[in-house]
């Protein structure tokens, strides 16, 4: 039996790179990783049906089962489309793909590269406007494109998730770094505002000791 990582990465060259997480996991790595290390089973890969499942169960030697529809069911290819017209460049899609198949800024419209998009579905729930829909595409005319075209999928996530990685470590950097002084401000203020009260109580009591009202706190 190979060793983990070369399992790992047999599992990971036989799926099918939608990055879509209906197994239950956030990519096609990820999901590897957990049959490997025994957290999943081999048949909760949706756009690898069937062939996906036996495949995976060849490299692993058991006994293949049928797709495990909890998960959902095969579909055919499709990709992404976004409505410019109702696009309002919220960028929720554009975090939101696994693969960076949309492109856009900020308040300005967003497109997805259709030949980039694997049809993982998962921009659709962020769009606060819904002009996000799904349209079927020609299935690859051979195994070596579709192979290509998943292995082109599978960089982009990697490289997507590398940078998110840097990013992630970047701002933590400067969380550590920002003086110190900056994380007492909220502190200071509230000892600022207290002493400024407790000066005018005492400014009240002062000019209330030579009058008839009783002074309240």
């Amino acid at each position: 039996m190979p060793d983990k990582d070369t399992l790992i990465a047999q599992i990971d060259a036989v799926l099918p790179q939608t990055q879509c997480g209906q197994c239950g996991y956030d990519g096609c790595k990820p999901y590897a990783i957990a049959i490997v290390e025994g957290h999943a089973d081999i048949d909760q890969c949706p756009p690898g049906g069937d062939a996906g499942v036996a495949a995976i169960a060849t490299i692993l030697n058991v006994t293949p089962k049928p797709l495990n529809t909890a998960y959902g069911y095969p579909k055919p290819p499709t990709v992404a489309v976004i409505d410019e017209t109702q696009c309002i460049g919220c960028t929720f899609c554009l975090r939101a793909c696994p693969v960076d198949a949309i492109i856009g800024a900020a308040r300005y419209m967003h497109t997805v590269l259709t030949e980039l998009c694997t049809g993982c579905e998962r921009c659709i729930a962020p769009c606060p406007m819904d002009c996000i829909s799904m349209v079927p595409v020609s299935e690859p005319v051979t195994s070596e494109i579709r192979q290509k075209k998943a292995d082109d999928a599978r960089e982009r996530y990697q490289r997507r998730q590398l940078r998110l990685t840097r990013d992630q470590q970047k701002h933590q950097k400067l969380k550590q770094n920002r003086p110190a002084a900056s994380t007492d401000l909220p502190a200071q203020t509230a000892d600022k505002k207290k002493a400024v009260i407790q000066a005018a109580m005492e400014r009240a009591r002062a000019a209330l000791a030579h009058s008839s009202i009783p002074f309240k706190e």
